[in-house]
């Protein structure tokens, strides 16, 4: 007989003796077919694999060869392809340079350069330039492709929707602040900690109906924001659509502040020459990553993407990081971006959780993942944080209308998976392109997020059944 049969047959021999008579039996682990029948979300497509970490064993599979959106869980395999490309250590550096008469602000696609590091870099750009005044100011940001909106499906207005380029401030959003009485006055900030100069390439006005309306005019945006959306007092950020412009606007007001008057920025089309004056390099590459993948940071998803992959646009970055899957064996993937915005993503659970399962990605990735992802729209509910024996779960979630994932990794019990749930009403998600959160969405979300517990929760059952998956896998 085998070990398995073996103890099989003696704990069943075990439970018949006369001193286990009359106590209850633990009831078996539910299914997933069971669970995901009592989910509540209507019409939609599930893929679900587990894998257990201590024998590769598939634990559990549900419609884990469907390919289906994997939302922000696309960040996972960013990660894990920028850490193989670039290194863990790699770090991205904005310079300024000394180039004839002219002073150069050289972006190098630092994607959590914000306005209080800026201020730094012009403290020191000003000592080291001393009694000479520049001519003229270019800023540059062909360190990286140009794409006009990470996902030109969504809204325009919205905050994680913004231009990327290889000059980037403040993750290329400006501060919108208003206060309304008969008229309102609206103001915008390059908003940082310790700064917060006015951002003067940009401009806001009201409009009394309609959405919101963005227009670019001799290198100035304006916006027009829907009054009727705005109360007596607020504010909130907006995307720029012309990142050179902004950090140059911003880095002239810095510098002037350090007693450097420089002259209105000039947006450079060639990589700069001359020679550096001063530098300021990004946080490590596996820093970066901790913050995208908690914040789910679309910005930092497409940039370490776009830098790991060199290539012209964003779309053949993608393809090249959908290369790279096939090359490692993982088939099942086809990719539009890095961060998981574009409803046009396609992955399978099972492609997933292969991927998350190896004993690389599992070293690289583990330390970088939030922990009880799922807190943030459960509360308490979300049971992950691995106390009075709940599981402890580090994962990444991924949302867009309809779509609701979570992947990573889970341990309870003994046991450890890697897991991917991606859930999909693909029919509604098409019917509400470009919408922010449609009627019906926050309640379907809610219930898809409960699955997902309760998927993790059963997979890390010691009576979980072992399941197959397509030869593939």
């Amino acid at each position: 007989m085998k070990r398995r049969g073996f103890l099989l047959a003696a704990s069943a021999a075990i439970l018949a003796g006369p001193a286990w008579a009359g106590r209850p039996r633990r009831k078996p682990a539910p299914s997933v077919a069971q669970l995901f029948a009592g989910a509540g979300l209507g019409d939609a497509s599930l893929g679900f694999a587990a894998i257990d970490l201590g024998s590769g064993a598939v634990l559990q599979a549900e419609g884990a060869g469907l390919a289906l959106p994997p939302a922000s869980t696309l960040k996972t395999v960013t990660a894990l392809y920028a850490l193989d490309r670039l290194g863990p250590q790699h770090r991205f550096a904005t310079r300024v340079l000394r180039d004839g008469d002219t002073l150069v602000l050289a972006g190098g696609g630092d994607p959590a350069l914000d306005t209080d590091a800026l201020a730094v870099l012009a403290a020191e750009t000003a000592r080291a330039v001393g009694d000479w005044r520049p001519a003229r100011f270019a800023v540059w940001g062909g360190a990286l492709p140009q794409v006009e909106q990470i996902a030109p499906g969504q809204a325009a207005h919205l905050a994680y929707n913004p231009t990327v380029s290889g000059m980037i401030l403040n993750y290329n959003r400006v501060y919108l602040g208003w206060r309304c009485e008969a008229d309102c006055t609206l103001d915008l900030q390059a908003r940082g900690s310790a700064q917060s100069p006015r951002a003067w390439t940009i401009s806001a006005g009201t409009t009394p109906g309609g959405g919101f309306g963005h227009s670019v005019a001799e290198g100035r945006e304006h916006w027009q924001v829907p009054r009727a959306g705005l109360g007596r007092s607020g504010s909130r950020w907006l995307p720029v659509r012309r990142p050179e412009a902004y950090a140059g606007d911003v880095f002239q007001t810095l510098a002037r502040a350090q007693g450097l008057p420089l002259p209105a920025p000039e947006v450079a089309h060639v990589p700069p020459a001359g020679v550096e004056i001063a530098r300021l390099d990004s946080a490590p590459l596996t820093v970066l990553l901790r913050g995208m993948l908690e914040h789910s940071t679309n910005l930092t998803a497409e940039v370490v993407g776009l830098a790991a992959s060199g290539a012209a646009t964003q779309e053949a970055s993608a393809r090249a990081m959908g290369a790279w899957l096939a090359a490692a064996g993982i088939t099942g993937a086809v990719l539009a971006d890095h961060s998981g915005m574009s409803a046009q993503n396609r992955i399978t659970a099972q492609a997933l959780a292969r991927l998350l399962a190896a004993l690389a990605a599992r070293a690289a990735l583990r330390p970088l993942l939030k922990t009880d992802p799922l807190r943030g729209g459960l509360g308490e509910a979300a049971a992950g944080h691995r106390r009075h024996g709940a599981p402890l779960v580090q994962a990444k979630t991924g949302t867009l209308n309809f779509v609701s994932c979570l992947a990573g990794y889970a341990a309870a019990e003994g046991r450890e998976i890697a897991f991917a749930a991606l859930m999909a009403d693909e029919p509604r998600l098409a019917a509400t392109t470009g919408q922010d959160w449609p009627q019906g969405s926050l309640s379907w979300v809610k219930r898809a997020k409960l699955l997902q517990r309760d998927l993790v929760a059963a997979s890390l059952r010691d009576d979980a059944a072992p399941a197959a998956l397509p030869p593939e896998i």
